[in-house]
């Protein structure tokens, strides 16, 4: 079936709606005032619907206009996703690609594909950020990041299941709670606690996120689970952490408590790709990778 209206001619009526007028639609779109008007009345014509009124110097879209449009913008978008996409094929594979991973995320998630990866690509170099809640937010809607591994999808940001992390309640072998029984969160609240800092927090722009119990009377905040485990094996405190973490460094000198009501919960995991239609293709191949190792 061959199409009856082009592209040109719905920019063109996009442009008028957007404008308010034919005149200020013109000058948007750098044609004459008498061009716009054939467009438009070309495109009414070969619709068989009428699409602007014109009311002194104001031209407005018609109802069924206005339920073309919305159609057409979609399709315009598309478009120009199109042409961004051709843009990025023919400028070739990228010398660099940013990886942002939450702090939830276990690292073998990312490194062992990563290392297949580079087997195959090398001229593409990789930079990892780790995240952590509001960065990790700022990372995908900053389009910072080619590739984003993130806990909840982010608004708008189409996201596919990576993982799933479980979160434990942990202190030194010996520490006062570690022999305690029947323990419930209330016994938390005399002993000091260490928390994640928030690692995108900044007072000028926004305030920190916080999750979890954070009743404690005392804490310590520390920028990542490393800093927090080493704290734990010095007896600072309690903390919870990644079970991947405690299986691959706790030999004993942590001990995993039995909370009443709390004693585990899990954070789903996600990858996204921040620059949609933008990502590059050595950016989508490594996406790619990602979700085959966890397949």
């Amino acid at each position: 079936m061959r199409l009856k209206s082009t592209l040109e001619q719905w920019m063109t009526l996009q442009a008028v709606d957007s404008a308010g007028s034919i005149q200020a639609a013109a000058l948007l779109l750098n044609k004459s005032h008498t061009t716009l008007i054939y467009s438009i009345k070309k495109l009414e014509d070969q619709l068989g619907v009428k699409l602007v009124e014109v009311k002194g110097r104001r031209a407005s879209i018609t109802e069924h206009g206005k339920s073309l449009l919305r159609r057409a913008n979609s399709m315009l978008e598309q478009a120009r996703e199109l042409e961004e996409l051709s843009q990025q094929i023919s400028a070739g594979v990228e010398s660099e690609i940013t990886v942002a991973i939450d702090h939830l995320c276990d690292p073998s998630l990312l490194y062992k594909p990563m290392a297949q990866y580079l087997k195959r690509n090398s001229t593409t170099s990789i930079q990892v950020i780790e995240t952590s809640l509001s960065k990790t937010t700022e990372m995908v809607t900053s389009e910072r990041a080619d590739v984003a591994i993130i806990t909840l999808p982010v608004t708008n940001y189409p996201a596919q299941v990576l993982s799933m992390t479980s979160m434990v309640p942990v202190v030194s072998s010996e520490h006062p709670l570690a022999t305690q029984r029947n323990i419930c969160m209330a016994d938390f609240a005399t002993y000091c606690q260490v928390v994640i800092r928030d690692l995108g927090a900044d007072a000028a722009e926004h305030r920190e996120q916080n999750v979890g119990w954070l009743k404690a009377n005392q804490r310590i905040t520390v920028d990542n689970f490393d800093h927090a485990f080493r704290a734990l094996e010095e007896g600072v405190g309690f903390c919870r952490l990644p079970e991947h973490i405690l299986a691959k460094r706790n030999h004993g000198q942590l001990k995993v408590l039995d909370i009443e009501h709390n004693a585990k919960y899990q954070v789903p995991l996600h990858i996204t790709l921040p620059k949609g239609v933008k990502t590059g293709p050595a950016a989508r191949c490594f996406y790619d990778l990602l979700l085959e190792n966890v397949s």
